[in-house]
């Protein structure tokens, strides 16, 4: 029997770094044959497009068929409706693969896509070789995705009755339970004492015993996120989740994506200001997308969570290619028109 493909999830929040980690094993992939299957949340797919600008891709392979894009819903919900067809028609390809990763979308929970690896159709064709978490180092340190335990641990001996998590704290912790490695991404932003009480933190989150390693904009050696040998699907118990008493988990309604497409360039700054001023008048998540920057030959990649942001030109436009202006905003109680209008009216 063919030796079982190794796959490898890459979850966490979103925009805690799982793409730019993405594309740094790509870009120092050592010579394997590597294919991504990409979960994006929302219809327009900056996440595919980023990786496929490493051009990493073998010589022997489709281009296309090496990065996969899924944007009809979170993997988690639509396992059987979407993960199912693209694994079956990427495992036909089984000899010309060396490793598969799967970049699930922010909001997903990893268990209900690795117990797929259980079905027939696919547990003895591949394997779950790890779950690689990856944490937005200065976002828990801001609070955004975690109380503080002894805060919570107080208010519950207070009133035992209540449920002071909220479904975002509730993914952040599944994230978590299921990791056989936690990537500490963004260590930059924050001080040493600040980072120590986040790992703090994360490992009373874990209820294994799991490797924390710090990470500086996903630069992390390929050789410690492939690997593990973990077998992930044959030992789903020893990662609880908040949702295994449940046959389905619900997102979140109010979260929501919309996106911007304007044939316009724009000044960095300036956009970059206007984007602040949004995710502080509205309640925006993530932004990411391409910008056409005027008398530039190259595209530039904005990224922001919250009111940070970063900027980085990846490559030149291609000579086909339409220079648009394309951002993609997820967060809650979303004014696409009001998103718009404020991009539109911006200078030149």
């Amino acid at each position: 029997m063919a030796t079982k493909i190794p796959v490898t999830v890459i979850t966490g929040f979103l925009g805690s770094g799982k793409t730019t980690l993405i594309r740094h094993l790509l870009q120092h992939n050592q010579g394997k044959r590597i294919a991504v299957l990409v979960n994006e949340f929302g219809e327009l797919g900056i996440d595919g497009e980023l990786l496929r600008s490493c051009q990493i891709c073998p010589e022997d392979a489709d281009s296309e068929v090496n990065i996969v894009e899924l944007t009809n819903g979170c993997l988690c919900c639509t396992v059987q409706e979407e993960f199912l067809p693209m694994m079956l028609t990427l495992l036909q390809r089984r000899d010309k693969l060396d490793y598969i990763l799967i970049e699930t979308s922010g909001l997903a929970l990893p268990k209900p896509l690795v117990k797929a690896f259980r079905w027939p159709e696919i547990r003895n064709a591949a394997t779950v070789d790890a779950v690689i978490t990856v944490v937005d180092c200065a976002a828990v340190a801001a609070g955004t995705f975690a109380s503080d335990p002894e805060a919570v641990e107080q208010e519950r001996q207070a009133d035992p009755n209540l449920e002071h998590e909220t479904p975002l704290q509730e993914l952040f912790e599944d994230q978590l339970a299921c990791a056989d490695l936690v990537v500490l991404n963004k260590t930059d932003l924050i001080d040493a004492s600040a980072q120590a009480q986040v790992v703090e933190l994360i490992q009373q989150e874990l209820p294994r015993v799991v490797k924390v390693m710090p990470s500086d904009r996903g630069q992390v050696d390929p050789s410690i996120l492939l690997g593990f040998q973990a077998a992930v699907e044959e030992n789903l118990a020893t990662r609880p989740s908040h949702h295994d008493t449940e046959e389905d988990h619900e997102h979140d309604d109010e979260i929501t994506s919309t996106h911007v497409v304007l044939n316009r360039t724009f000044n960095p700054t300036v956009l970059q200001n206007q984007l602040q001023l949004l995710a502080q008048a509205q309640d925006i998540y993530r932004i990411k997308g391409f910008v056409a920057v005027s008398n530039k030959s190259m595209r530039l990649v904005l990224q922001g969570v919250g009111t940070r942001f970063e900027q980085f030109y990846d490559r030149p436009w291609q000579p086909d290619e339409l220079q648009q202006t394309q951002l993609v905003f997820i967060g809650r109680d979303l004014k696409p028109r009001e998103i718009e209008a404020q991009l539109v009216a911006l200078p030149l």
